[in-house]
């Protein structure tokens, strides 16, 4: 049996790895993803041949990540539960996409995860991957074999496996959107997160004693410039995560319902998303009507539910999107936002669409709005409630 596993280069991983070849006496062929992650690639290829895969794919996969993935999440606004930017979430429909590839191309009979029996991960790679190829096997070791971390850093000193095993009780997972923190002291949901697991946020009390306002531009939702300067969408999300870690902002910390029915306690590094989101609502709330906005805030909330619970196959996304997409050749504009210890705010924005009149909204005298049209308005937009009322003073109830 030829196997795909999506290879991290961890304990996870480089175990499973070994057991693919033990347990399930296979060939084992490793694809590392490129989605932002800091790590030397080169090393974990290295490790991977070493552990006895017999071919190692690496694939660059930012730009196709951020263009195909982070862009529809941003400008349907993706938090959820009104917090977390599905970063890790966005990225399994890609990596599974990839595994998929890979295992075509080579004739394999099956791809791998190291995803547990308890998380939403194994949901998003099984349900993307059989709905992309029902006919390729996929195996979840640390699921099938009950493994444990424990059980894992005594098994790779027996074998020797070239790790470098850590001792830190954190699983961390990464990407250009966010990163997430999980296990050790996180699990006690009163304990407060010590400051060691956050890398790309300063401590607040650390961050400049003094605000720093950008301008972000936006064509058709999506940004495209800082400050007035042109960048790739990717190197938007690489700025924004750096200006913004440098303030403090983006640190995300609640407890959060899994598909599979447990709440865990979270915590997150997104200050790119954040910021991203928090411009692009605004600049909707500019240029788009009372109606579209109630709306959009419903179909926002479908695309990202479905996309957390591993739907990202689902024929509604794309639905969904298509009102999305619809909606955003309006977002034009640029927003300004100010960064300071841990916080932000909107606290300017224009647009060539923009909804707002000010010859309208202004209390000056010169302003062109007709007050008085407000009476007829009332009167026929209470008369229901003050129906309603009369008759309950009237008959009870």
């Amino acid at each position: 049996m030829k196997v795909v596993l999506a290879y991290s280069g961890g304990l996870d991983t480089t175990v499973i790895l070994k057991l693919l070849q033990e347990k399930y006496n296979a060939e084992v062929i490793t694809l590392t993803l490129n989605l932002g992650q800091e790590k030397d690639y080169e090393e974990v290829e290295e490790r991977a041949l070493k552990t006895g895969a017999i071919k190692h794919y690496n694939i660059d996969a930012r730009d196709e990540f951020v263009n195909e993935y982070v862009l529809p999440a941003l400008k349907a606004n993706a938090l959820y539960q009104q917090k977390y930017p599905v970063s890790s979430a966005i990225s399994r429909p890609l990596i599974a996409k990839k595994l998929v590839e890979i295992a075509e191309k080579e004739g394999a009979d099956a791809v791998a995860h190291g995803c547990t029996g308890k998380g939403n991960d194994q949901i998003r790679f099984d349900v993307t991957i059989k709905a992309i190829n029902p006919n390729i096997k996929v195996i979840a070791p640390v699921r099938e074999l009950g493994l444990t971390r424990d059980w894992e850093i005594e098994y790779a000193k027996k074998k020797m496996l070239p790790l470098k095993i850590s001792e830190s009780p954190y699983s961390i997972d990464e990407n250009l959107w966010g990163r997430s923190i999980e296990c050790g002291v996180l699990e006690d949901p009163y304990q407060e997160p010590p400051e060691e697991i956050f890398k790309i946020t300063v401590n607040p009390k650390k961050a400049p004693e003094n605000p720093e306002i950008i301008e972000i531009s936006f064509n058709n939702g999506m940004p495209t410039k800082i400050n007035g300067e042109h960048m790739n969408p990717k190197e938007i999300i690489m700025k924004l995560n750096e200006i913004g870690g440098k303030h403090g902002v983006g640190r995300i910390d609640h407890i959060e319902d899994r598909v599979v029915g447990l709440k865990s306690r979270e915590v997150y590094e997104a200050p790119a998303a954040l910021i991203a989101i928090e411009a692009h609502k605004d600049l909707e709330k500019m240029t788009l009507t009372t109606q579209e906005l109630q709306f959009k805030r419903l179909v926002d909330d479908e695309w990202t539910n479905l996309v957390y619970a591993g739907l990202w196959m689902n024929p509604l996304r794309k639905a969904l999107e298509a009102f999305i997409n619809e909606t955003q050749k309006r977002v034009n504009g640029e927003v300004k936002v100010k960064l300071y210890k841990g916080g932000m705010i909107c606290v300017g924005r224009r647009s060539e669409y923009s909804i707002y009149n000010k010859e309208l909204a202004t209390y000056e005298a010169w302003s062109i709005f007709n007050q008085k049209m407000a009476e007829g308005f009332i009167e026929i937009w209470g008369m229901q409630t003050v129906i309603a009322n009369r008759k309950l003073k009237m008959y009870g109830g």
